[in-house]
């Protein structure tokens, strides 16, 4: 069984949602034109180099939540 290839894996649909310190990104993927998933991740701002750094989404208060919902309405639509 082959390993997973970066190269299938398509963004068919992309929103992100930036707050002071940390943005979300609403994606639809789909791997080498199979099933089409929505994924949702983080990213936190390093206040020492001033990059962003990916991170674990784990749980969204409830103001990234409210923003984050219509993103995920319009990736919905995306993965018919």
């Amino acid at each position: 069984m082959a390993g997973f290839d970066k190269s299938l894996d398509v963004e068919v649909f992309g929103e992100e949602v930036a707050f002071e310190t940390t943005k979300l990104r609403v994606s639809v993927m789909q791997y080498n034109e199979g099933q089409k998933k929505l994924q949702v991740s983080r990213e936190n701002l390093d206040n020492e180099s001033g990059d962003w750094r990916w991170s674990k989404l784990g749980r969204m208060t409830k103001e990234e939540s409210e923003k984050v919902v219509p993103a995920m309405v319009k990736a919905l639509e995306n993965m018919e």
